[in-house]
């Protein structure tokens, strides 16, 4: 089981699947192609549909899509708390997944994740504010109403959590206030083994890409 990922400072996309699987003890290859690089050029047409990450290859068959690479692991790993246990919490989570897959464009658009950047009050839009307080209703009702047992969103790990793990290191790198049950939500998820490993890993990246830097002037 190979999971091919781009740059861990950039890569959003890439940086869930692979929370999931590490935090949930699930061996698999890491494979990465960081964008722009001779690796990218070579194999990202021949290991990618879309020419997009991540991508994790299983019994010789690429998986695109971060929420289908989510369900192939459900399906394959059962005895894995991929998804909570409760059907009711499985189906929230699950919603929550799928909103973040397709939306919060304005959170996208000017606040692109980079883990090793800091750029205090930057890229608040109005439609970035609207995002960040949808997120922010978002963790404080699946707290609430779900989150007995832990500090998660579902209480113990989930695939909710890696997830939004993007999420809060873009709020982190943006600096942005949060009110305290996201806080300690956000705290929680920086705090797990498998974000800090991939932060590292991020941290440690010397590659410039300019389309995730927009605060930043590309060295000389």
């Amino acid at each position: 089981m190979q999971l091919f990922i781009g740059n861990k400072n950039y890569s959003s996309w890439s940086m869930r699947p692979w929370v999931l699987m590490r935090a949930l003890a699930i061996d698999f290859e890491e494979v990465q192609l960081k964008f722009e690089s001779d690796a990218w050029r070579r194999e990202i047409g021949r290991r990618s549909p879309t020419g997009l990450v991540p991508v994790l290859w299983l019994d010789g068959e690429p998986i695109w899509e971060s929420l289908a690479i989510v369900e192939t692991v459900a399906e394959r790993f059962p005895d894995r708390p991929v998804w909570p246990r409760d059907p009711a919490a499985r189906a929230h989570a699950r919603a929550l997944c799928a909103e973040m897959h397709a939306g919060f464009r304005g959170l996208r658009g000017t606040m692109p994740m980079n883990i090793r950047g800091a750029h205090p009050g930057k890229g608040m839009t109005p439609e970035a504010r609207r995002d960040i307080d949808r997120i922010v209703a978002i963790w404080t009702g699946c707290r609430e109403r779900f989150g007995r047992g832990g500090e998660l969103l579902f209480g113990a790990f989930t695939a909710a959590d890696a997830y939004y793990a993007p999420v809060v290191m873009r709020l982190a790198t943006y600096a942005v206030e949060l009110p305290p049950v996201a806080r300690a939500f956000a705290d929680a998820v920086q705090a797990l083994p498998a974000v800090r490993e991939w932060c590292a890993g991020a941290r440690a990246e010397t590659e410039f890409y300019a389309e995730d830097e927009p605060y930043t002037e590309r060295p000389a």
